[in-house]
């Protein structure tokens, strides 16, 4: 594979380059075993009696799901395949921004259709492959903070560069396409644009100086030859999902950092490194130009990512904090909310085949006006335990649990995981919790690997509990509700709030739950957002081939969920090649803005290069969207 080949693979596949799954698999035996040994076809998985747990006949709501109208204020549409955007009869959508607008004036004009953007403005436009985002109302103006997971060299460096970086400038330009973008955003009578020269208007990006806190803060682990002191970090990678404190900051979270580490010479392959996918080649040849990214001279430069960030939108000169509390892997989405007693309790995905899920609480409590010092830099990590009666527990991970110091503990959190017994899940992306019941829920996006092979530190992937089939190519979202209906408590009871699959290709376990149909199926469950009525906002990231086992599925596209019914109706398809992630609403919430990665073809402008959009999606009658 030529070089500049690996920066156009999934970040999956980079990872399997150095972890390849099996070459062999008899896919017919694995569904038999998976139909067999959990009961699919007879409905003995418990669906049924999971959904006592709750209430409501979710996973056995057959005949409400099929009238998936019922509970929406919009008429359901088809699949697409086209490059194009759909949205409902009586909505409009328009792009707000896309990767290359200019932030400053002195930046307009910046992106060229055939050639990109230059490297001196490369830090005074959108970044590119906008991912999960937060909406703040900041004296009376309305702040967008929205990620920039990664670039594609291909698309963003100079044609003469065949796709990799050939200089440190050029190295520098991806550095700064990437991180977060904070700007303002208004409605100018023609739809929402960015605010040009807003004084809130900010880049953060993979140079950005920040702070660290918690318990990591100054160790051995994250000292390097720049940073003695292990105080100041430089940037944040691989700004994936997203999350909002109840206070009124912004939490960016840090998923793929192992793919910008390589080496030059010799270095320690540790098993910290085997266990994160840090290696020897980067993503994008940083290690050449760049030595903070070279194990060979910096191999604690690692340890300074894959954390959960803090900025403050509503002050530009403030420094990011990556709170190591929060634990280290990587990082999905922040779902924030409070136990009864006050506690802030985040709850947290590790983005990674076979990996786990968290949350953090923490020792002091909150109120509205309070200072927020501590809070999350002081607390515990949890990880959860599923078990196949439909319960569940978080199982704290302290230098006692563990027998690791608490600073190894928080950088090497997934080995720690793996000794207090986790469950190993089916890449646990975002979290999002319910506004107006106690539940949470999480969205398994995918796992090849279920039942075929262990995970990168060793833990079995066994069919089970909430991960129940093998080579699991549909992916499913779990949900639970905490005992006492308290975020703060340990126990836990859980069902599956769906089971994506496509019954057109199936009649067994890979056909989905009953509130799959063929009108409304879809593939890798990925972005999740609850709107404040309650409704689960669903986007995908998952194959958009619309063949063999993914016929009739069409383009990745997002999708509004019932979680009292189960109902399921899909509201957009995004264009070929892109997937839908981050949303979040305007202060009126008449306006729900919505990312757009990784596009195929021209789009959005019709013309050269594709550009990751965030777009603005309203109801013609001027009513609110969720």
């Amino acid at each position: 594979m030529k070089k500049s080949d690996i920066a156009d693979l999934s970040w999956d596949d980079f990872d399997e380059l150095r972890d390849p799954r099996p070459e062999e698999n008899g896919f017919d035996a694995v569904v038999e075993r998976a139909i067999s040994r959990r009961g699919f076809l007879g409905g003995a998985l418990a669906f049924g009696s999971a959904a006592t747990v709750f209430g409501a006949g979710v996973m056995g709501s057959a005949t409400s799901a099929r009238a998936q109208a019922a509970a929406f204020d919009f008429q359901p549409i088809g699949t697409a395949t086209d490059f194009e955007i759909h949205v409902p009869e009586g909505y409009q959508w328009k792009p707000v921004v896309r990767w290359g607008d200019a932030l400053w004036s002195e930046a307009d004009g910046a992106y060229s259709p055939e050639t990109g953007v230059a490297f001196e403005m490369s830090d005074k436009v959108f970044g590119e492959n906008t991912d999960g985002m937060e909406l703040f109302a900041v004296d009376g103006k309305q702040v967008i903070a929205v990620n920039s997971e990664y670039v594609n060299p291909k698309i963003n460096l100079p044609a003469a560069s065949e796709g990799m970086p050939t200089s440190a400038d050029e190295v520098r330009m991806l550095q700064n396409f990437q991180g977060v973008t904070v700007m303002e955003v208004a409605d100018n009578g023609d739809g929402y644009a960015v605010v040009v020269d807003s004084p809130l208007n900010r880049r953060i990006d993979h140079n950005t100086p920040m702070t660290m806190d918690g318990p990591v803060a100054g160790s051995d682990l994250v000292k390097t030859n720049a940073d003695p002191d292990g105080m100041s970090p430089l940037g944040t990678l691989n700004n994936c999902g997203s999350g909002k404190t109840l206070w009124g900051t912004y939490l960016t979270c840090e998923e793929n950092f192992n793919g910008y580490f390589g080496a030059t010479g010799e270095y320690d392959a540790t098993e910290g490194f085997k266990r994160y996918g840090i290696g020897g080649e980067g993503r994008y040849a940083y290690e050449k130009f760049d030595a903070r990214f070279d194990l060979s001279k910096e191999p604690n430069e690692p340890h300074r990512h894959g954390w959960i960030v803090e900025i403050d939108p509503a002050n530009p000169d403030s420094t990011p904090v990556k709170h190591t509390a929060l634990g280290r892997f990587k990082h999905e989405n922040a779902a924030m909310t409070q136990a009864k007693d006050g506690r802030i309790v985040v709850y947290m995905g590790d983005d990674e085949r076979g990996e786990f899920m968290y949350k953090f609480v923490s020792n002091g409590t909150w109120d509205e006006g309070q200072p927020t010092d501590g809070l999350l830099s002081d607390g515990t990590l949890y990880v959860a335990k599923f078990n196949d009666d439909l319960t569940g527990e978080w199982l704290a991970l302290t230098p006692e649990t563990t027998g690791m110091a608490l600073d190894e503990m928080l950088v090497h959190a997934r080995m720690a995981g793996s000794k207090v017994g986790a469950t190993t899940m089916d890449r646990p992306e975002w979290i999002a919790v319910n506004p107006v019941k106690t539940e949470a829920y999480c969205a398994l996006t995918n796992n090849k690997n279920r039942g075929i092979k262990p995970n990168a530190g060793g833990d079995e992937t066994p069919v089970g509990g909430p991960n129940p089939r093998e080579s699991n190519n549909y992916g499913q979202i779990v949900r639970w509700v905490p005992n006492g209906d308290d975020h703060g408590e340990t126990a836990f009871s859980w069902d599956l709030y769906v089971m994506a699959g496509n019954p057109k290709v199936y009649d067994n376990a890979y056909a989905g739950s009953d509130n799959v149909t063929p009108g409304n199926m879809f593939n890798s469950p990925d972005g999740m957002i609850f709107d404040s009525k309650g409704t689960l906002w669903i986007q995908t990231d998952g194959n958009y081939s619309n063949e063999g086992d993914f016929a009739g599925q069409g383009n990745n596209q997002m999708l509004a969920g019932n979680t009292e019914t189960g109902e399921i109706a899909r509201f957009m398809t995004g264009p070929y090649g892109c997937e839908v992630t981050g949303m979040c609403w305007s202060v009126d919430r008449k306006v729900a803005f919505v990312g757009i990665q990784h596009p195929g073809g021209s789009w959005p402008d019709g013309e050269g290069k594709p550009r990751s959009s965030v777009i603005a999606v309203w109801r013609e009658d001027g009513a609110t969207v969720g």
